[in-house]
């Protein structure tokens, strides 16, 4: 799915994309599909067993750069002589650079948030990129058309991506040298390696990547941050209440999530209800954090609320001060979205709220977190194979999810 800031309505937005993404992408794909089958006509696919430069594609999720930590990590146990490229949106790319397996120069970005930029940075990372002669491309979206695209256009002898089979799916293509099925029925991080087993696999076995998955093949990175940083973000906290510093408990609450899928929110008036049952605990203090353009949901929380222990601090911290934010706090309440996956990689108390979708196909994997999912008969509604976008227009199995049962939870840490 291609992801960009079109309009000022996020939703009419990300509704535009998914339009764009089908009634362009399908025949484009369709299009670059035949002149691929022509061209083998004369010249067989080169099978490369042994990569010197290998491209990873993620454009927009976050969250998933964690998941897919095992990847990288396997690619160069595999591959430890091959050089590592990553492609990616300009605004994702702080989050590449914090798992340290990218050189700087080697992270290229496309411009996502207008039209004629999204298009030139595109034409310029491909170029870039062809210069490079990358012998692998591993395609990590699932079922992005544009990906896919952009995967071919690289010009790299392998393509290796999820591909639907028979199976239901989104159409994108037949130009994989690889493909590899995607499973909704295991973790993310798994179906992940599978890209680079698939490298390896026997071609004349359909599908690829036949063995059994190992859980010691999964790692959750950790990061460590210097007392500099966490200073500063003190100093930043305590610049909104400067008794927040005396906290013997802070809690972080994240009440939203991507504009991509908004029905993975925890009502608002449940996160109000919780923050004052947590206030009553002598020495607590509330932290929301968010995004700048969340800095006015933010507010009104605080407002509902009516303690200058609840602060609004959404919009005021930068990707890695957040990071370093959750090595200063205790607890992390959040929605399923990107921050339960970094809080991952410290070691913050996280609790983490699921409906639309399933914490057995995206749930983080450490034991610091704990899970909350109502196991409603309609959930998991949102997957790879519908552009992620639900019909549900009540998301009671959210709501489900009682403002008690969480508090039993979350008090036991206080």
């Amino acid at each position: 799915m291609i992801f960009m800031d079109f309009s000022k309505s996020s939703k009419m937005s990300i509704d535009l994309m998914r339009f764009i993404d089908r009634y362009a992408g399908i025949p484009l794909c369709l299009l670059f599909s035949i002149v691929n089958s022509f061209l083998k006509l004369f010249k067989k696919p080169t099978y490369i067993k042994s990569p010197k430069k290998i491209l990873f594609i993620e454009m927009a999720e976050m969250g998933s750069l964690v998941l897919s930590y095992s990847l990288f990590r396997k690619t160069t146990e595999r591959y430890p002589e091959a050089s590592l490229y990553f492609l990616t949106f300009k605004e994702t790319r702080d989050a590449v650079n914090i798992l340290h397996f990218f050189s700087e120069e080697n992270v290229i970005t496309i411009e996502s948030k207008k039209i004629l930029n999204f298009l030139f940075s595109s034409i310029s990372a491909i170029r870039k990129l062809r210069k490079e002669k990358i012998d692998i491309v591993l395609d990590m979206e699932l079922f992005a058309r544009f990906t896919a695209l952009l995967s071919y256009l690289i010009g790299a002898k392998n393509r290796i991506g999820y591909h639907r089979y028979s199976n239901e799916g989104l159409y994108r293509g037949n130009f994989l040298t690889h493909k590899v099925p995607f499973n909704p029925h295991l973790h993310i991080a798994y179906n992940m390696l599978n890209l680079i087993y698939a490298v390896n696999s026997p071609l004349d076995s359909i599908p690829l990547t036949k063995f059994p998955y190992d859980a010691k093949d999964i790692v959750i990175p950790k990061v460590k941050m210097s007392s500099d940083g966490k200073d500063a973000v003190r100093s930043k906290l305590s610049a909104e209440n400067d008794e927040v510093l005396q906290a013997e408990k802070l809690i972080l609450i994240n009440p939203n999530a991507s504009d991509i899928i908004p029905i993975r929110r925890w009502p608002a008036e449940k996160y109000v209800e919780l923050i004052k049952l947590l206030l009553k605990h002598d020495g607590v203090y509330v932290v929301i954090t968010g995004i700048k353009s969340e800095r006015e949901e933010a507010a009104e929380i605080c407002q509902a609320v009516g303690s200058k222990k609840c602060i609004n601090f959404a919009g005021k911290t930068s990707f890695f001060e957040l990071i370093e934010l959750y090595h200063v706090a205790d607890i992390l309440i959040t929605n399923d979205s990107g921050p339960v996956h970094f809080s991952s990689m410290t070691d913050i108390k996280t609790f983490v709220f699921f409906g639309p979708e399933t914490p057995k196909l995206y749930g983080p994997l450490d034991e610091n977190t704990h899970v909350f999912y109502s196991n409603f008969s309609c959930s998991p509604c949102v997957s790879a194979f519908n552009h992620r976008k639900s019909p549900c227009n009540n998301n009671e199995c959210l709501k489900a999810i009682s403002v008690q049962s969480v508090y039993h939870e979350v008090s036991k840490f206080l």
